[in-house]
């Protein structure tokens, strides 16, 4: 473990991996690709070790800390990004893996093709319905809602969908399919009526 200050010069940050750039003695190649992907719309050509998540790489290397990393296993959702429109962990997808992607993250969710150049319609809907309370899971939830609705929209399925109304086009999102759907996103806090809300507001 290393320590190195933040990127805004803040408290130091842990370096959970070997620091970067490579250990002199280490060949060329031997521990780190490159990496050329977009990010929120902006090019990105970066060098990382094979070990470095996507999310580390948004938050360590390029300074978008929007994404949280909560359980670092998969499990709660804060990390959720977009990556070519779908919705995945962060913390378990290696940034080598995104290599010609796009990646959007919660500091680009304004500048989709749904906003209106200010927010997000899900983030506008997230404040007026009050859905989040400390607010740690809140970029996660709101890129998963985007990701779902991009799902609903293509008429894929979720666990709860009745099978005859997933054949052909959007699948109608119930409160039912939208906790089903956003079930992978935790909030300790408790708001998930309000998000449910939140999302109906955006599906009207």
């Amino acid at each position: 473990m290393e320590s190195n200050k933040g990127p805004h010069g803040g408290p130091g940050t842990t370096i959970r991996y070997a620091p970067w750039p490579r250990p002199a003695d280490s060949p060329p190649g031997a521990t780190g690709s490159p990496v050329t992907l977009s990010v929120n719309d902006a090019p990105v050509e970066v060098e990382v070790d094979h070990r470095t998540t996507l999310l580390d790489l948004l938050r360590e290397r390029l300074a978008l800390t929007g994404s949280k990393k909560g359980c670092d296993h998969g499990q709660c959702g804060a990390c959720t990004v977009l990556v070519d429109g779908r919705r995945v962990n962060s913390c378990l997808l290696l940034a080598v893996a995104v290599d010609g992607c796009a990646v959007v993250t919660v500091e680009g969710l304004a500048r989709t093709e749904d906003a209106d150049g200010d927010l997000h319609p899900i983030q506008r809907a997230f404040l007026e319905r009050d859905a989040f309370q400390c607010g740690y899971c809140t970029p996660g939830q709101l890129c998963s809602a985007v990701g779902m609705l991009a799902e609903a929209r293509s008429g894929q399925p979720s666990v709860v969908t009745d099978p005859a109304l997933a054949a052909d086009g959007p699948v109608p999102l119930t409160d039912e399919e939208i906790r089903e759907r956003m079930s992978g996103n935790i909030c300790r806090c408790g708001a998930y009526p309000h998000i449910v809300e939140a999302v109906q507001d955006v599906v009207s």
